[in-house]
């Protein structure tokens, strides 16, 4: 053989003399007779999003539940926000929405959400995931959160340093936000999770004296100071808590915060999806 032989235009000599010349191969681009009908419900996917195309979800599914849009800021600052839990330690966010089994329910909030802060440690008992009301009952935090917001109690969450260290959860701030959380109040926060936060409509301050961290408790109530000013002016001005003790006491915890204009926005619509789908309808009218 040689490497100068050319298929399209060479011959080659057979064991009987005879030349052989290879030739293209020939035949219908396409059946004359048509193809055969196929499967119907494999249809091409159209070049545009069809927006009157239902999505359909089985009310009986415990692993997909269509998510309802959160409800836009008040009118003004948060008033009768309870401290839920005060966590001490690390609370990474594999602490705040855990993994494992519970990733099967992703794509279900209300369920996904029954594992939230369940390896929190309770800074006043050293206990895991339990979480006291005001009457003195125990339960976990995640069953508290839930009680607090069928009663229409809005809650924070007091932690150390780095809060929502780890991976780019998502779940360990939307699944807070579900259970009526408003407020996270830390020494300092892993910087993407406090932008995931802020994406879904919760706020998360830092104490401006780390040493107020002792000063408040679970049960505490919090009233926000300049909270709805500060949003409304796209995250300019300071933020303070008024705390009240069970006992009547009162005092004063001041903090820091880190929102951009675009941030603020978002805990006002509710959250960045909020925000978005409410440009989306305003370009199409």
């Amino acid at each position: 053989g040689s490497t100068s032989f050319n298929p399209l235009t060479d011959s080659i000599t057979t064991p009987s003399g005879s030349e052989f010349k290879f030739s293209a191969p020939s035949g219908s681009e396409l059946p004359q007779s048509g193809f055969e009908a196929g499967n119907v419900d494999f249809q091409p996917i159209t070049g545009a999003p069809s927006p009157e195309t239902p999505v359909v979800v089985s009310p009986k599914s415990d692993r997909l539940a269509l998510l309802e849009p959160f409800a836009p800021f008040p009118q003004g600052n948060l008033k009768g926000l309870r401290v839920l839990y005060k966590v001490t330690g690390k609370c990474t966010t594999d602490t705040i929405s855990a993994a494992g089994p519970w990733l099967k329910y992703k794509g279900h909030l209300p369920n996904i959400s029954a594992n939230t802060l369940i390896t929190a440690v309770n800074k006043a008992t050293g206990e895991v995931n339990v979480a006291y009301d005001v009457d003195g009952s125990t339960s976990g935090i995640p069953e508290l959160a839930e009680r607090w917001r069928s009663q229409g109690v809005e809650w924070l969450v007091v932690a150390e340093s780095n809060y929502g260290e780890g991976s780019a959860r998502e779940h360990a701030a939307l699944q807070p936000r579900y259970l009526g959380g408003r407020v996270i109040l830390s020494k300092s926060f892993a910087r993407i999770h406090e932008t995931n936060l802020k994406k879904q409509g919760v706020v998360p301050l830092t104490f401006a004296n780390e040493a107020d961290y002792d000063a408040i408790d679970a049960c505490d109530e919090v009233e926000t100071v300049g909270l709805y000013e500060m949003l409304t002016n796209g995250g300019e001005g300071d933020v303070s808590l008024k705390v009240t003790k069970p006992n009547g006491k009162e005092f004063v915890i001041e903090t820091k915060h880190t929102f951009s204009p675009d941030q603020a926005s978002f805990v006002i619509a509710g959250s960045a999806l909020n925000l978005l789908a409410k440009a989306a309808a305003e370009k199409s009218a």
